[in-house]
């Protein structure tokens, strides 16, 4: 009798430690109470609301049936914002429904998979995670939203947009210490918007670095979207071995999956849509046994390293972190319509002089619509390349020699939404495939659409002339307004700081004239843009100070991305000291789009455009595109552009710089050049007149940069000053 009490208080028990619990926490301090003693099963639940400056320390040890999971008491509604991060250590883990939001994490990362180098967590989840706009103030302080350590991990169905520092959006780490082989799986998430940074360390994902690229991961990445993804060249930065990159689409994004380092990786059926994007691209191949089969690849605008298929030259005996050879790349059953590049041959030079060897490009189609293009290039020896049952529309390429048919190819759109041939031709990717759907990935509950204020998106806002009056309408106006200014004279006693877009627009009758008393009329912050249009803005009320300008844009204002458009407008008397500047951009700020279209510009003493700030080697640029469309240019002294972009990284998509159609008339001097290009990407000086001005200077110091010159009149004007062979403008 006593045996069987004693077996029966031992079941009891047995049953009563094993008890799955569901608990419900409101505090910090409830939270580490109920992890404290949280057994396989149990359930952890935050309660509805913001949870400011939580760091959260998720441990413990589940069972592969019974995990214990961390989530909200209702998916979305918890908020972690201020400085809050996640960190995960133990096993059989899941973390789901959270949201982080108006804040940045005080450590390197938002979400990590260890809690120490020593403790990391395996055979766990994070999945439901939203990371929006959760970035660290200074855009040059790096971090990584996500670290996954250990092995065996997955990260699912999360919501990641908005990075804007520097630093990969999702990082797998690896050592000898931390696990080389991780066998983690990241799917069915949603990478959205990244802006473009600027420089190296834009990447969305990362799988290793080049230290320990030679051993394999084996991860699996698949069902991913990755859209509006421009953080740099590299969308993907493949730094390992054995990996798997799957049914992910890649819609509207600049870059290019690419294999950089690691042996062995496998690309298949993949989507690849780039609207006509400029920098949109596909795939580039390096190092040995890539396998790149069944993609389809459209409207990918991307060139060069991020053309739609991408196939490089190596660095014989190359050092680990350079560029290995390519060997026995696969590249087959991929379908490319209106690319345009393919570049077999990529990054050619003194130091990259091994071509591809043992190369297979087999049963591909390639199919342009646009009449005589055709996007197949080489650079070098191809001999290594073996070309066979190709397909190509309208006509052959030279290029593929005897392994591409030449045929008209009608395409028609198919039941997965992608374009197909009208009839089987047996080549290219199968017409089966079918791109994840975007309401397939992330949450359901999370916006993929968030709206975005951009100029003139608000109110048109009438402006009286005055003393005061556009100072006090600027500072009362909505993000995306626009002041409509009468004619008449505007006096402005401070500096106009923007940190939303603004436009100021002129009367079409009349004159509206701004002076201003203080060193800048406009200050671009983070989050400005500005739009100045049919106004006359005149410096001579200005004081005399280093550093005068029109509009500036501070160093360390973090501001990125914005636009600043001058149209239709007059910009004279900035002669109160040597060196007043129109537009002058501070170092560590980066504007995607400066541009000058039909302004009168006279009487300068420093530059029209100084966006030449970034000093060091690390291949930041303070512009990615400076458009000057017509207009007069008069007495500049210090020139009208200076664009500058060092360093010897190749990660960046710019600066690019058109200038068509413009009189320059005494611009610069012969130590001064009317136009200085150092690092620029893509130049274009097309139809425009220079009249007794400096000199326009060209320097190659990254990349290979094209060089268009067309049409232009040198008239007591030095020629071209370039080391770079210029082109005629297409």
């Amino acid at each position: 009798m006593l045996a069987r009490l004693a077996a029966t208080a031992v079941l009891f028990w047995s049953g009563a430690a094993t008890a799955e619990t569901s608990t419900l926490v409101k505090t910090p301090a409830e939270y580490q109470r109920a992890v404290r003693v949280a057994q396989p099963g149990d359930t952890i639940r935050l309660a509805d609301g913001e949870w400011r400056d939580f760091q959260i320390l998720f441990e413990g040890e589940g069972r592969p049936d019974r995990p214990i999971t961390l989530t909200a008491q209702t998916p979305g509604r918890v908020i972690l914002s201020g400085q809050s991060n996640l960190r995960l250590s133990g096993r059989q883990l899941v973390v789901s429904n959270l949201v982080f939001r108006d804040g940045w994490s005080p450590t390197g990362e938002v979400v990590s998979f260890r809690r120490s180098r020593d403790r990391r967590a395996v055979e766990s989840r994070v999945t439901g995670v939203v990371i929006d706009g959760f970035n660290k103030p200074d855009r040059a302080a790096s971090d990584n939203w996500v670290a996954m350590y250990g092995q065996d991990n997955r990260f699912d169905h999360n919501h990641l947009v908005g990075k804007t520092n520097l630093g990969t959006t999702l990082v797998v780490v690896r050592d000898a210490t931390q696990g080389l082989e991780n066998r983690h799986r990241i799917d069915h998430n949603y990478f959205g918007p990244r802006p473009n940074l600027g420089s190296n360390g834009g990447e969305t994902l990362r799988i290793g670095t080049s230290a320990d690229s030679l051993s394999a991961s084996r991860t699996l990445v698949e069902n991913n979207w990755f859209e509006g993804c421009d953080g740099e060249v590299e969308i993907v930065s493949n730094k390992s071995g054995g990996n798997i990159y799957r049914g992910n689409v890649f819609f509207h994004s600049r870059g290019a999956l690419v294999l950089r380092h690691g042996d062995g990786n496998l690309v298949e059926n993949n989507v690849f849509i780039g609207g006509g994007k400029p920098h949109a691209g596909g795939v580039r191949i390096i190092n040995r046994d890539q396998t790149v089969r069944n993609n389809y690849m459209q409207g990918l605008a991307g060139e060069g390293f991020a053309a739609a298929l991408s196939v490089m030259y190596g660095v014989p005996d190359s050092p680990i972190n350079r560029y290995h050879p390519v060997v026995g790349a696969v590249i087959e059953n991929n379908t490319l319509i209106d690319v345009r590049s393919i570049l077999l041959g990529a990054g050619m030079d003194e130091e990259r002089s091994a071509a591809p060897r043992q190369t297979r490009f087999a049963d591909n189609l390639i199919v342009a619509t646009a009449e005589g293009a055709d996007p197949v290039r080489g650079r070098g020896d191809l001999s290594g390349f073996a070309f066979s049952g190709n397909i190509q529309s309208p006509t052959a390429s030279a290029t593929l020699a005897d392994g591409v048919t030449g045929r008209q190819v009608r395409l028609v759109s198919g039941p997965n939404g992608l374009m197909m041939p009208e009839e089987t031709v047996g080549v290219g990717a199968d017409v089966s495939l079918r791109p994840i759907a975007r309401t397939e990935v992330g949450v359901s509950w999370y916006s993929k659409d968030a709206a975005t204020v951009r100029l003139d998106s608000g109110n048109a806002v009438p402006v009286l002339p005055g003393e005061g009056t556009l100072a006090a309408a600027a500072e009362a106006a909505r993000p995306g307004d626009r002041l409509a200014l009468a004619a008449g004279r505007y006096e402005v006693d401070r500096t106009l700081s923007l940190d939303t877009p603004l436009t100021v627009q002129g009367p079409t009758d009349g004159v509206a004239e701004i002076t201003f008393s203080r060193p800048a009329l406009f200050q671009i912050e983070a989050g400005g843009s500005l739009r100045l249009s049919r106004v006359t803005v005149s410096g001579r009320n200005a004081p005399d100070e280093v550093g005068n300008a029109v509009i500036r844009v501070r160093p360390g204002s973090n501001a990125a991305n914005y636009e600043l458009i001058l149209e239709d407008s007059r910009i004279e008397g900035l002669t109160v000291n040597r060196g007043f500047d129109v537009v002058s951009t501070g170092k560590g700020s980066m504007a995607a789009l400066i541009a000058l279209r039909r302004v009168t510009i006279s009487d300068v003493s420093g530059a029209v455009v100084a966006a030449a700030a970034e000093t060091d080697d690390k291949g930041a640029y303070n512009a990615e595109r400076v458009e000057i469309e017509g207009g007069v240019f008069r007495q500049v002294g210090g020139g009208v552009v200076d664009l500058y972009r060092g360093g010897t990284d190749e990660s960046t998509f710019g600066p690019t710089l058109t200038v068509s159609g413009a009189l320059f008339d005494h611009v610069g001097s012969p130590d001064r050049p009317a136009v200085l290009m150092r690092g620029v990407q893509h130049a274009e000086l097309r139809d425009n007149r220079l009249i007794d001005s400096g000199p326009v200077r060209f320097t190659h110091t990254v990349g290979d940069p094209v060089l268009l010159v067309s049409n232009n009149q040198f008239v007591r004007t030095p020629d071209l000053q370039s080391d770079l062979a210029a082109e005629t403008a297409r």
